[in-house]
C-alpha cells in the first residue's frame, strides 16, 4: 500500500526527487529493531533474544579508576570560569589513553566495547559537559574512526597510535556558514593537480564553522567536494564529496578562534584554509576513496547517534533523577520529606520510570553497535 501511495505521489509531480546525497544518508548504516517497530507487527521474541552487554572485569576497572580520577580533577566551576579544561586534566586524558577507548590494543587503544565507551563518556558528563566533549569527539567523530575502517595500513600506522597517545588531536571539519547536513551544499573544494615533479597534489580552500575541537586541534579531518580539471583519475571532472587529513601546522590553515555554543565551554570553532596543498594519499582511504566522502561521513555518524550522543543525554537524566530524588528526601514540609506527598511522589516515579527507559535502551543499542548493526562499513580489507 506504502509503494503504491509513493509511486502516485511521484507521477503528480508531489514528491521532489532525491538527490544522490540523500539517497547515500538514507542507505547508510542499517535497520535493526525500528524494521520490527515501524512493521506494525513486531517480533517481540526476536527483539527481546538479543544480546543485552554488560562491562568486562578491564572496562569496570577503568572507569573505578582513570575515569573517577579525571572526575576528581576537574572542577566544573573553575572549566566554567576559564573556559578550557586545566593542563594537568589533559595530561591524565593522554596518560591514561582516554583518545583511544574504542581502539585496537595493537595501535595503543583499550579496545572497549560500546557500552564501556558510552559509559565513560557518561559519566564524564556528569562532572562536566566539556570534558566529555574533549573526549567523545576523537572516539566517536573524528578521523580516527573512519582510518580505521578505511584508512590504508601507512596511514594507519602513522596516525593512529599518535591520536590514542594525544599527541594528534583531531576534529572533523564539515559544517560551513551555508552547509550543515546538507552536503550538497559544501563550498570548500580541492583541485588535483601534477607538481614540478610529477607527484598528485590536491590544492585546498574551506571555510568552516562551529568545529568541535577545531580551536585546539592538530589534525584536520577535511570534507570538501575535490575536482579534477584535468581529469587525471578519469572519472570526470567533479569527483565528489571527499575526506583528506589535514595537518593544521600547514601553510594556509587557520584555527584557534572560539565559538561559543549554548554557554557550554569545549573547544568550538571556525576552520579556514586558502592554497593549502597536500599530497593526494592525505585522502583517508588512499587516492581510491576519493568522492566516496559522503558515505564514509554517514557511517561515521552513526555510531554518534547510536552511543555518544545517547550517553550524554541518558547521563543528565540520571543526574536530574537523582537531584529530584534526593531533594524530595531533604525538602520538608509540615513535618514530613515532600517525596511523601502525593503530587510530588507521582512525577517523581514517571521520571525514574523514564530514565529507567532511557537507560535500558541505551544499554541495548550499545550491543547492537559492538555487535556492527548500527552501520555498514566497506572495510578495507
Amino acid at each position: 500500500m506504502f509503494s503504491l501511495m509513493l509511486k502516485t505521489l511521484r507521477r503528480r509531480n508531489l514528491v521532489p526527487a532525491m538527490s544522490e546525497t540523500e539517497r547515500a544518508a538514507l542507505e547508510a548504516g542499517d535497520v535493526w529493531i525500528e524494521g520490527e517497530l515501524f512493521s506494525g507487527r513486531p517480533d517481540f521474541r526476536r527483539m527481546l533474544a538479543e544480546p543485552y552487554p554488560e562491562l568486562t572485569p578491564e572496562e569496570r576497572a577503568f572507569l573505578d579508576g582513570p575515569v573517577e580520577e579525571v572526575c576528581a580533577r576537574t572542577d566544573r566551576e573553575e572549566v566554567r570560569r576559564t573556559r578550557c579544561l586545566p593542563p594537568e586534566v589533559w595530561a591524565l586524558l593522554r596518560r591514561h589513553r582516554f583518545f583511544g577507548l574504542g581502539f585496537p590494543k595493537r595501535y595503543g587503544g583499550h579496545e572497549f566495547s560500546a557500552l564501556a565507551q558510552s559509559t565513560v563518556y557518561g559519566k564524564l558528563a556528569t562532572r562536566s559537559l566539556a570534558l566529555s566533549s574533549v573526549v567523545l569527539i576523537p572516539n566517536s567523530v573524528g578521523p580516527g574512526e573512519l582510518l580505521l575502517e578505511v584508512g590504508t595500513d601507512e596511514q594507519r600506522e602513522r596516525y593512529l597510535p599518535r591520536l590514542v597517545r594525544g599527541d594528534e588531536i583531531p576534529c572533523f571539519a564539515l559544517t560551513e556558514p551555508t552547509a550543515g547536513s546538507d552536503a550538497a551544499s559544501l563550498t570548500s573544494r580541492g583541485e588535483l593537480f601534477r607538481d614540478a615533479d610529477g607527484e598528485l597534489q590536491i590544492r585546498l580552500d574551506w571555510e568552516k564553522r562551529y568545529i568541535t575541537l577545531a580551536p585546539v586541534a592538530t589534525l584536520l579531518g577535511l570534507a570538501f567536494r575535490l575536482y579534477d580539471p584535468g581529469e587525471i583519475l578519469g572519472r570526470g571532472v567533479d569527483v565528489g564529496i571527499t575526506c583528506a587529513l589535514v595537518p593544521t601546522s600547514l601553510e594556509g590553515v587557520d584555527v584557534g578562534r572560539y565559538h561559543d555554543p549554548m554557554g557550554i565551554p569545549f573547544p568550538n570553532g571556525p576552520t579556514t584554509g586558502r592554497g593549502v596543498v597536500v599530497p593526494a594519499d592525505a585522502v583517508i582511504g588512499g587516492v581510491e576513496y576519493a568522492g566516496r566522502g559522503w558515505r564514509m561521513l554517514m557511517e561515521a555518524l552513526s555510531g554518534g547517534r547510536a552511543v555518544s550522543l545517547p550517553a550524554q543525554a541518558v547521563a543528565g537524566a540520571k543526574v536530574a533523577a537523582r537531584v529530584a530524588g534526593a531533594y524530595s528526601v531533604v525538602r520538608r514540609q509540615f513535618g514530613l520529606p515532600i517525596g511523601r506527598f502525593e503530587g510530588v511522589e507521582e512525577p517523581l516515579a514517571r521520571i525514574a520510570g523514564l530514565t529507567y527507559l532511557m537507560e535500558a535502551a541505551r544499554v541495548f543499542t550499545c550491543g547492537a553497535s559492538t555487535r556492527g548493526t548500527v552501520r555498514r562499513w566497506v572495510r578495507r580489507s
